[in-house]
């Protein structure tokens, strides 16, 4: 028997896991709709429960049609593959998941260049995209898509407003250009802005969200967009390698997460509060609070002495996980398997090393 390699024989998640919301777990009950699900061959389209979640997400974001996936990162993918062809540009914003955290995916799969724009954690102008809209000039690249990020990750997990949104898309149509929406996490936007999640797609021509963040399933994600979109797509979710077969076990999490996770995100934010105010307390740490709009948590650790790699590797001696992502920069995630006990003991894991 091979042996397990040793970088993972020992490996195991920490008790209080504040890495991402991508750690959730599958409940007992999201598992036995899983085994209950009905299945049937998804690539031609007779899998009844994936029909059913592409129906579920295609009216929850007032769009034609929906595709599901495997992951979030394949929909951004197939989207900007859909809209931008070869040597063509996004508009993105500097901080953006589909720059940073794609392995160069737009480059790899679509061959597509991206100009950044410095918006305001995370959310940029209509003025700032035409700025950054291409002259046309045989020399230049051709400006072919737009994309925004709602929430924004590394924005703190900031929400767009929706004017703000609009205002941008309207522009962005004088020009003929497409919007897509990473929408990875658009239902906490929704939860905590009270702005349907209908509405933050309306502007935007393509759009998705990801089943396993706060949702709180296994995996998967679903685009939606216009019939003809969702055509196109389902060409790329083959080259990508995203075809499945007997689907609905897996899509059969979607579904109770949409029926039953999604108010309850708001606990996820309540505890982000929580968690921010009792950091904004211990010596040496810097956050702004009112900065913590959804389920997301950055601060930084400067102040204590320590780097952030440094800090996050000391709290796992309190079988806490805070992720650091800079030199002195953290991220804390809440999720539904973190509790307001569980905020309180990493609260106390923080100020225990701060002090260190």
């Amino acid at each position: 028997m091979v042996a397990a390699p040793t970088h993972l024989a020992n490996a195991r998640p920490p008790r209080i896991d504040l890495h991402s919301d991508t750690c959730t777990l599958p409940s007992a009950e999201m598992r036995q709709a899983m085994a209950n699900a009905a299945v049937g061959n998804e690539q031609s389209q007779e899998d009844p429960t994936v029909n059913k979640l592409c129906q579920m997400v295609a009216d929850l974001v007032a769009k034609e049609a929906a595709i599901f996936l495997p992951s979030g990162t394949m929909c951004n993918e197939i989207a900007y593959r859909v809209w931008v062809d070869h040597g063509e540009e996004i508009i993105l914003d500097e901080s953006s998941h589909g720059l940073h955290f794609e392995t160069g995916g737009p480059a790899a799969l679509s061959g597509a260049m991206t100009r950044t724009v410095a918006g305001d954690r995370g959310r940029f102008t209509a003025q700032q995209m035409l700025a950054a809209i291409r002259p046309q000039s045989r020399h230049a690249p051709r400006t072919a898509l737009v994309s925004v990020e709602n929430t924004a990750n590394m924005g703190g997990g900031s929400i767009w407003p929706l004017a703000q949104l609009q205002e941008l898309a309207a522009a962005a149509r004088e020009h003929d250009l497409p919007v897509h929406m990473d929408g990875a996490r658009l239902l906490n936007a929704t939860v905590a802005s009270g702005v349907s999640a209908a509405e933050f797609a309306g502007p935007c021509d393509s759009v998705w969200i990801d089943l396993s963040k706060g949702l709180g399933c296994p995996v998967g994600g679903v685009l939606a967009g216009s019939a003809d979109f969702i055509d196109r797509a389902w060409r790329f979710k083959h080259q990508f390698g995203g075809a499945m077969r007997q689907a609905g076990i897996i899509a059969a999490a979607g579904i109770y997460a949409l029926e039953h996770n999604v108010e309850r995100l708001a606990d996820d934010h309540l505890n982000a509060q929580k968690l921010a105010q009792g950091l904004a307390k211990i010596d040496g740490l810097k956050i702004d609070v009112s900065g913590v709009e959804t389920n997301m948590v950055y601060f930084g650790v400067a102040g204590t002495g320590h780097t952030a790699k440094g800090f996050s590797t000391a709290l796992r001696d309190h079988d806490v996980r805070i992720t650091d992502m800079g030199p002195d920069l953290m991220r804390a995630v809440t999720h539904l398997d973190i509790d307001a006990a569980m905020i309180d003991e990493a609260i106390a894991a923080c100020a225990a090393v701060a002090a260190s």
